[in-house]
């Protein structure tokens, strides 16, 4: 099993572009610090040699480097901190999430399918089901583009936190909500974003799924990058530079 490939967005900090991405070596320690490392962070509550993020097989390890400040990860300070996609790294003043792709070596013959796939498969039929269409050789695009209705009573939004559209809010009025550049029901200003990049689908209240729409740049859920993927209130979507999340109040 070989380390999946990551990177770190920059969410805010001092002297750094928000929404920046800082790829991450599967096979090198990526060291950040205000003096030296591969990342060079101008703020003055970073130590000299601040942190390191040192890649494994089953992901990334963040190790403090005996900072003055200390380093957190998900609002807690560590001395070594196992990376799950979608943690929150804070140092000094920047905050940064991880995001994560897929790994790249297959399941073995005849083993299980990734969880993202059996997931898919299940939302196909699903999709067949709800319409009440007998026909099984119709694709989910043709059906995820016609219209669902949002579940009465149900209200949903999605705010921008980080990128060039921060602090926009977008509520949910149908069960089909598309992100993209400039279109759809979440027009996003971010030039990374596909025009038709990604489609939030509403069949129910516990029933929300985020799929992308092969995008350039691909989807991402709590720091995964997904094909489809169910969703919950308080996750986050990654859409080119911009990050997103999902608020259901019942």
């Amino acid at each position: 099993m070989t380390t999946p490939p990551g990177f770190l967005k920059v969410i805010s900090g001092p002297g750094q572009r928000q929404g920046m991405n800082v790829a991450l070596s599967r096979t090198e320690s990526l060291v950040i610090g205000r003096k030296n490392g591969g990342l060079i962070l101008d703020d003055p509550l970073v130590s000299s040699t601040h942190a390191q993020l040192v890649p494994r097989e089953d992901g990334w390890v963040l190790q403090d480097l005996g900072s003055t400040n200390g380093t957190m990860v998900d609002g807690r300070l560590i001395r070594e901190a196992q990376l799950k996609p979608g943690a929150e790294i804070s140092i000094g003043a920047t905050r940064f999430v991880l995001f994560v792709g897929e790994a790249e070596d297959p399941a073995p013959a005849g083993g299980p399918r990734p969880a993202h796939q059996e997931v898919a498969w299940l939302l196909d039929d699903e999709l067949v089901e709800l319409r009440g269409s007998p026909d099984r050789t119709r694709s989910a695009a043709d059906i995820i583009d016609q219209d669902l209705r949002l579940p009465p009573g149900l209200n949903a939004v999605v705010e921008v936190v980080a990128g060039q559209d921060l602090g926009r809010v977008f509520r949910f009025t149908r069960g089909n909500v598309t992100i993209g550049r400039k279109t759809g029901e979440v027009p996003l200003s971010d030039l990374e974003v596909s025009r038709r990049h990604s489609v939030i689908e509403v069949f129910g209240r516990e029933m929300i799924f985020l799929r992308d729409l092969g995008s350039t740049n691909g989807t991402y859920h709590n720091g995964r990058k997904i094909d489809v993927s169910p969703l919950q209130s308080g996750d986050t979507i990654g859409v080119g530079r911009s990050v997103l999340k999902l608020q259901i109040n019942r």
